[in-house]
């Protein structure tokens, strides 16, 4: 029994790839470049889960694993891999690092992505990207590891594939492909019943940090702050799938 519940556990989490909460935060700076990060953390599903185990699985040395590390994208793909890329692919892999923190006991399983644009044409070329090369298995390779056994990050974004971008260095536009969208609905529809059945909500937030203050914003539920230099956005996975145009945003500064 042991030798099952341990895989099993992974399984579900797999199954809320989109069910946990997500942070998303561009930081843009003075010169034009910008830090992006993604966070996820499935903390409340792996409490809800850890629930159904029983004290002795949960003494096994298997639920012990405590993990905490970054690595950097490329240097952790294979040589096999890395030969397949283009140039640009690889230096967007260059500029990116992924980093696990898991400690089951507790509760905790976060994953983040964090990315570094020189410019507004690279932070496009990113958002557009990120999802291709994710699930081209780059990033499958960079987190299956024996520690991890086989955890697999690339779901951890492939819903990204559903945005179109168009930024510059005065606007930063998104806007949703409801296409997409309904085919990304379709694939995860019932991870989400799943989750909703066992009471895990899928809070979304984004956060975007200016370098001055923003012009004009299309969304009318975003916040914006004081000196107009932070632009929030709360909603959640409920939310998103009645009105998919919540996650709109059109921003000139």
């Amino acid at each position: 029994m042991k030798k099952i519940y341990y895989p099993l556990l992974f399984f579900v989490l797999l199954c809320f790839s989109s069910c946990f909460d997500i942070e998303e935060r561009y930081d843009f700076k003075t010169d034009g470049s910008c830090n992006v990060q993604y966070n996820f953390d499935m903390g409340r599903a792996v409490s809800v889960l850890m629930n159904l185990m029983s004290d002795s699985v949960k003494q096994t040395p298997q639920f012990s694993l405590v993990k905490d590390t970054t690595l950097n994208f490329y240097s952790a793909l294979p040589d096999s891999t890395q030969q397949k890329m283009t140039f640009d692919e690889a230096n967007m892999a260059k500029s990116s690092n992924l980093s696990v923190k898991m400690d089951l006991k507790k509760s905790i399983m976060r994953v983040g992505i964090n990315h570094t644009a020189k410019n507004a044409a690279d932070l496009e070329y990113y958002l557009k990207h990120l999802s291709k090369i994710s699930l081209d298995g780059q990033l499958k390779a960079a987190t299956n590891t024996k520690t991890t056994n086989g955890f697999d990050a690339q779901q951890l974004i492939a819903g990204e594939d559903y945005y179109s971008y168009e930024i510059s260095p005065h606007k930063f536009y998104r806007v949703i492909d409801k296409a997409k969208f309904n085919s990304f609905l379709k694939k995860t529809q019932s991870a989400f019943a799943m989750a909703k059945a066992m009471l895990i909500e899928t809070p979304y937030k984004l956060v975007l940090n200016f370098a001055k203050p923003i012009k004009k914003i299309s969304n009318p539920r975003a916040i914006v702050s004081a000196d107009r230099k932070r632009v929030t956005l709360v909603t959640n996975m409920d939310e998103v799938m009645k009105n998919p145009t919540l996650m709109n945003l059109k921003i000139d500064f």
